[in-house]
């Protein structure tokens, strides 16, 4: 135990299961629980949508929510809930001093515009004039600055007051490793003492969809489970629009102002295969080695997307380690790209934080009965980059 041991302080979550810490236990936590899926709005794919949410409850000016789009609403509004999970939301001074690091996506195109602008295209030939025309007339200035990655990380300062260091990573799923690894690392290494880190992903959104498709990722056709659809019609992956941010603390500056521990973050490890070499096996046991997820009886929280080939993989791994009994979040959450990090840690510790595992998410997923000492979490990528964590108790 040491005084900059990373703690998790504070978790926001939303998904299409509900929001908050509370929600989410008791669902993922209670045998049987189902999808909440939508499969007619983007048919043939299925996605999990969001819930209801009062936006208001964490971004409380109604300028600051018009200015945002449903992402950076997302992203905002969880951040809000694990900085109130942690105690800091109303302090001036934590938010004042606290170090930031977002996972975003390119943010959310106007679809309307983009059609426009394609149909007027095949009418004329002067293409540069016909753009200039278009974004002084169609393109609101807010849209814009909602397509910059960076303005997550913007609005959750302006609205939190969080204004120490800020950085924002891009990648898909590596984004919400690499996001979890640089804090991490910056508070071991005394740089940073409390740190605000996650993501969202809103995937109600025909551009949201149409990134996953045109590489044929996407599953169609009647829903499945995650460890259960391969070989299905399509690529495997159904989406969810969802966020988490967690609180991440050195030991002794929770302790000192008090704040209750969730679980201690360990070692976090990334990599990333080739997978074309069929490198990805070796490349998941390496990063199992590296976090020592070795010892007898561990549970896995998996953010499997249901990409064919990466699952499979995935699949392949985690089977082999016969100690190991995983549960895919996927299957009742949809894949939520750069939050499915973050996501995956901050199950990991609601569970090492009721001493009590997940029932099987899916048929076939193996029944634990380890001591729950430590939980794995992991994101294989359904492209590129994957990661792992292990998730300890805090004493």
């Amino acid at each position: 135990m040491s005084a900059r041991d990373v703690v998790i302080t504070g978790i926001g979550l939303v998904s299409s299961l509900g929001e908050g810490t509370d929600a989410h236990w008791q669902k993922l936590s209670t045998p049987g629980t189902l999808p909440v899926l939508d499969a007619e709005r983007f048919a043939p794919y299925t996605i999990h949508p969001l819930p209801e949410i009062d936006w208001s409850l964490q971004i409380a000016k109604r300028g600051d929510q018009r200015q945002m789009e449903t992402w950076q609403r997302l992203g905002t509004y969880v951040a809000g809930l694990a900085l109130a999970d942690a105690g800091i939301k109303d302090n001036e001074e934590l938010c004042a001093t606290m170090d930031m690091v977002v996972a975003a996506g390119g943010g959310e195109r106007d679809v309307a515009v983009d059609s426009d602008i394609l149909a007027a295209s095949a009418q004329r030939d002067d293409f540069d004039v016909l753009l200039n025309e278009k974004l002084t007339t169609e393109l609101r200035p807010t849209l814009f600055l909602a397509q910059l990655s960076n303005l997550l990380a913007g609005n959750i300062s302006i609205v939190h007051k969080v204004t120490g260091s800020s950085r924002t990573f891009m990648g898909e799923e590596g984004a919400g490793v690499s996001a979890i690894e640089t804090a991490a690392a910056r508070i071991r290494s005394g740089q940073s003492t409390h740190m605000l880190v996650g993501g969202a992903f809103q995937t109600e959104h025909p551009d949201m969809l149409l990134g996953y498709e045109l590489a044929g990722y996407l599953h169609r056709g009647e829903w499945k489970p995650v460890w259960q659809r391969q070989g299905a019609e399509g690529g495997g992956i159904v989406s969810g629009s969802g966020g988490a941010f967690l609180v991440l603390e050195s030991r002794e500056h929770a302790e000192k102002r008090g704040q209750r521990i969730y679980a201690t973050l360990g070692p976090v490890a990334s990599g990333r295969a080739r997978r074309g070499r069929d490198e990805l096996a070796a490349g998941i046991n390496r990063l199992l080695d590296t976090v020592d997820a070795t010892e007898t009886g561990l549970l896995a929280i998996s953010g499997a997307s249901g990409a064919h080939k990466a699952t499979a993989a995935e699949k392949a791994v985690l089977d082999a380690r016969t100690d190991i009994a995983a549960r895919a979040f996927s299957t009742l959450t949809g894949h939520l790209k750069e939050a499915q990090f973050p996501f995956a840690v901050a199950l990991a510790a609601l569970a090492v934080s009721n001493k009590a595992p997940y029932p099987p998410f899916e048929a076939g997923e193996k029944a634990f009965d380890g001591s729950l000492k430590s939980v794995l979490a992991t994101t294989i990528g359904y492209h590129h980059f994957e990661g792992a964590a292990l998730v300890s108790a805090a004493d």
